[in-house]
């Protein structure tokens, strides 16, 4: 029961642990001016309504002090499983001696030797101490 709630918790950690490295995400900025204004991870930054133009004779001409700057990260496209082929002959070495050596880690105790274990005491039928009146002091 203990190694298969130990065995379940593992798994799950694992399985999380792979959801999250292939997770990618966007993180968007929007500057106006120097100052930062809104910060999104994963929908659209709001825009600032500070859009200041100039109206000219000729046509009007916008001034924006705004910019956004989008920050991308990528998850893990694929995952690929390495085999024990994959791997160099010195990494082959050390992968078996390291296990090699941690089996051989712990190793049993010796059976110990009981030798009155199947002997069953007399059955005292009167305290032979009381009857000779002996007492410990």
């Amino acid at each position: 029961m203990k190694f298969s709630v130990t065995h379940k918790v593992f798994a799950l950690s694992l399985s999380f642990l792979v959801m999250i490295s292939s997770l990618s995400l966007t993180i968007e900025k929007h500057f106006c001016g120097e100052t930062l204004v809104d910060v999104a991870i994963f929908t659209e930054a709001e825009k600032c309504s500070d859009d200041s133009s100039e109206v000219t004779a000729t046509s009007t001409i916008k001034k924006n002090c705004c910019k956004d700057e989008i920050d991308v990260i990528d998850g893990l496209s694929e995952i690929t499983v390495n085999s024990f082929e994959d791997l160099d002959t010195i990494q082959q070495h050390v992968l078996i001696a390291y296990s090699y050596t941690y089996i051989h880690l712990f190793e049993d105790l010796p059976n110990l030797v009981i030798p009155h274990k199947d002997y069953l005491p007399p059955k005292l039928i009167k305290d032979i101490h009381v009857l000779d009146e002996t007492y410990l002091i």
